[in-house]
């Protein structure tokens, strides 16, 4: 007898805008006033991120997110109806100002973002958020620890176990600590997942090591399962009790903005973990969605359809053919 799923996948974390200004240089702080190229509001936020992705990618997303009841949250409630995304558990507020990033493209590629800390990826608390709403998925994905500094070790706890006792599979990213948090603050919390994506420069902050076999030994040692730690143009390093592999990053990109990349990347991996792929084959359409995402300014703009990914993880296949 199969279970019946209402999604494919929950998410919880932020949804907020961002304001991407490109192409700036440093001469942007010496002005009074600066003329760039463009400048584009777009969605943002690990959350709302992965669910665009994820559903273009052709599963079923559950959002769980806070956001003001303003003109801000109003463009991101629009922009979920236009994508196929279900707005039903995102909590409107109006006590609560929607986050707005200034995302500052410079020339490379690489962006500053410049955030309200009244905004609401520093107010979203755990009294923002129905534990119910992830019931009946077939996977939890906590999007990053660390980003809503109010949904904590202890939060995330109660949450995890909820999904484990609903057999469900857990994912996380992070992001550098706001607050002075540890890994003493998150240990716990860490042992319930399944999947975790963190960065390079993150996972070494939080572990303290800088070798990153010995940063994803720290890890799996606070018993998280699957270490997946993004290492930059190298690509990925997997890592579990029983195997470790490097999966080579897409040659070809050409970067433009790499705003959401981490969001794509994990968005990539956990469609294929949903279609029953192994940890390397998910690895490798992880690294196309996010050359994908870095060719297009905004963070949820570079994968238009499962085509394209496909096309693009086609590709890839055929250049790590070319190299053995």
């Amino acid at each position: 007898m199969s279970t019946e799923y209402s999604c494919d996948i929950a998410i919880v974390g932020a949804a907020i805008a961002d304001l991407q200004v490109y192409p700036v240089t440093k001469e942007i702080t010496n002005v009074a006033s600066y003329s760039a190229k463009g400048m584009e509001m777009k969605v943002g936020g690990d959350a709302i991120n992965e669910s665009f992705v994820i559903t273009k990618l052709g599963h079923k997303v559950r959002l769980i997110s806070c956001i003001g009841d303003d003109s801000t949250g109003k463009f991101l409630l629009g922009q979920c109806e236009k994508n196929g995304v279900s707005a039903d558990h995102i909590k409107v507020d109006p006590e609560k100002i929607t986050s707005l990033n200034v995302g500052l493209i410079w020339e490379d590629g690489e962006r500053t973002f410049i955030n309200n800390k009244s905004g609401s990826i520093w107010t979203f608390s755990p009294e923002d958020v129905d534990l119910s709403a992830i019931d009946g998925a077939k996977m939890l994905c906590f999007a990053s620890i660390f980003n809503n500094p109010l949904l904590d070790g202890h939060f995330m706890v109660q949450l995890f176990e909820r999904a484990r006792s609903q057999g469900m599979k857990i994912a996380a990213d992070i992001v550098a600590a706001k607050n002075g948090e540890t890994i003493e603050d998150v240990r716990e919390a860490l042992s319930y997942i399944d999947y975790f994506f963190p960065n390079y420069d993150e996972a070494a902050a939080l572990t303290g090591k800088t070798d990153i076999d010995e940063i994803a030994d720290v890890l799996l040692s606070c018993g998280v399962k699957n270490v997946i730690l993004k290492i930059g143009k190298r690509g990925c390093l997997v890592k579990n009790a029983e195997e470790r592999f490097i999966t080579p990053s897409y040659p070809k990109a050409t970067v433009v903005d790499t705003t959401g990349a981490g969001d794509n990347f994990a968005s990539g991996f956990l469609s294929f973990i949903m279609e029953g792929k192994s940890l390397k084959e998910a690895s490798q359409f992880a690294n196309c969605a996010a050359s994908l995402a870095i060719e297009k300014i905004g963070a949820t703009t570079g994968i238009t359809s499962r085509a394209l990914a496909d096309e693009r993880y086609a590709d890839y296949l055929q250049e790590l053919a070319k190299q053995d």
